[in-house]
């Protein structure tokens, strides 16, 4: 007989069970019974399943004995003792039973998919160590609940298990440090707003403990810490941040970016913070590093959250590693999330693999910003065949770095490609040979942000085309340089 379909008139009761020790039953022995079994297990429940036949998981969970197993059809006697029911067989009529049983017997059940014969529903769940944040949409929309936790989950890192369970093991010093409820509360915020969460974050459990203490025994209110983190942006594409990156941009008061940071990047950030923009353009000046060390410097002091945004990755051609020593000798405490370099992401983006068994067993990543950089080069190494150079801030340059390149032996066949604005809506590749690099890029009006990559490799933009327009290897109107379309095909036939 169908159980009684529950109102949806009022709210559910959310409630966390304690269910250690206590028995369980569970119908069916299929996957989602399985499922449950192994989240009541990790509950400490006391599972007892009933069902003809196991998925072989079950089963040897119940030669382990680590469930109990009731064999053949649903009775009522399955629910003696029972503190909780869940039936999660594919067969309608009997998860009604089980739970019409439930409920004569007073016990809660519920039953998988089946919103309105339940008597209670589980939630999707972020589980944090201790900390548990549930989501329900009252069995009606289990899709909804789903999207809502992914979404939580890019917010909630490992370091909110890590700082409950440090809150929890001292609560009671917690209790006599601020008896009264609303100094507790306000001695928490600002022990929260403190140090501990980057600390545990950074796996500096010893030093996590020895802040608490500190922050504890202070005779005045704890005093709110700034810091400065150094996030990677990626080269543009927003779905290229990482899911840290993004959760700090989410806690930022104050943000201090790059010029070529995009504004898909910045708009993930809160809405409230502050921005800054130190960026520099080529030949124009702009924020000095020793400018922007003091902003980062004046900020943490202030007692800010500070996030410094750089495109692609700080550590990579990004003076983070300047900026690091710094805030070290400030007393800044600080913090790095890599990001997705240029070299990686716009290569990627043109369908060009750095390295390739065939063509290509080592990869170099050159900055060619200004000729004293070129100068410092050690050319004869790069012009060793077998190895892809990724240049960053090359546009102004291509000239020289084409004439240095053959002058040491690089052959002037040899693939190059181009790409503007890459991993962005507005991305451009240009693709030819070493021997007419600038002047096709020249003729394609070629502007930074641009990444040039030279090596065989290359050559497969033209091939392994997938994102944004194909690639340009022909010289723009107006310009005679013999096109330059390179076949895959022929360098494997040299090599």
């Amino acid at each position: 007989m169908p159980a009684t379909a529950q109102t949806t008139s009022s709210p559910l009761f959310p409630l966390f069970a304690d269910l250690r020790g206590r028995r369980v039953l569970v119908v069916g022995g299929g996957a989602v019974a399985q499922r449950k079994c192994e989240a009541l297990l990790d509950a400490g429940a006391r599972v007892v399943l009933g069902a003809p036949e196991l998925t072989p998981a079950l089963s040897q969970w119940v030669q382990q004995g680590r469930i109990e197993h009731l064999p053949g059809k649903f009775t009522p006697a399955w629910l003696d003792d029972a503190w909780l029911a869940i039936a999660a067989t594919d067969d309608l009529a009997i998860n009604h039973a089980v739970v019409a049983a439930a409920d004569a017997r007073q016990i809660w059940a519920n039953a998988v998919d089946d919103a309105e014969a339940s008597r209670f529903h589980v939630p999707a769940r972020i589980t944090r160590g201790p900390l548990q944040i549930a989501i329900s949409s009252g069995g009606g929309a289990p899709m909804l609940a789903r999207l809502v936790r992914e979404q939580l989950e890019t917010q909630f890192d490992e370091s909110f298990g890590a700082l409950a369970d440090l809150l929890t093991r001292h609560r009671q010093r917690i209790r006599d440090r601020w008896p009264e409820m609303g100094t507790r509360r306000r001695g928490f915020a600002r022990l929260l707003a403190g140090p501990l969460q980057a600390l545990l974050r950074r796996r500096q459990h010893i030093a996590a403990e020895h802040a608490f203490d500190q922050a504890l025994r202070a005779d005045d209110p704890v005093a709110i810490q700034g810091s400065v983190v150094l996030v990677g942006a990626g080269p543009g594409d927003p779905g290229l941040l990482t899911l840290r990156g993004l959760r700090v941009l989410n806690e930022a008061d104050v943000i201090l970016h790059d010029r070529l940071v995009s504004d898909e990047v910045l708009a993930l950030a809160r809405r409230d913070a502050e921005r800054i923009c130190v960026g520099k353009n080529v030949g124009e000046g702009g924020t000095s590093q020793s400018q922007i060390n003091a902003l980062l410097i004046e900020h943490a002091k202030a007692g800010k959250r500070v996030v410094r945004l750089k495109g692609g990755d700080a550590f990579v051609f990004g003076r983070g590693g300047e900026e690091l020593e710094a805030l070290q000798a400030a007393g800044i405490a600080f913090e790095v999330v890599p990001g997705i370099t240029a070299a990686l992401a716009c290569a990627a983006y043109a369908g060009i693999p750095l390295t390739h068994r065939d063509h290509a067993q080592s990869l170099q990543l050159v900055t060619a910003h200004g000729q004293t950089s070129l100068d410092r080069l050690d050319w004869a190494s790069l012009a060793t065949g077998n190895q892809t150079l990724a240049f960053y801030m090359g546009v102004s340059g291509l000239e020289r770095i084409r004439d240095k390149l053959v002058a040491h032996g690089r052959a002037g066949s040899t693939p190059f490609a181009i790409i503007e604005n890459g991993s962005r809506p507005e991305q451009r590749v240009i693709a030819g040979q070493l021997s007419a690099l600038p002047e096709l890029a020249r003729s394609h009006d070629v502007r930074a942000p641009a990444l040039l990559i030279i090596g065989e490799v290359a050559a497969l933009a033209t091939r392994l085309h997938w994102f944004g327009s194909e690639a340009l290897t022909t010289a723009g109107a107006g310009c005679d340089v013999t096109p330059a379309i390179i076949d895959i095909a022929d360098i494997a036939q040299a090599a």
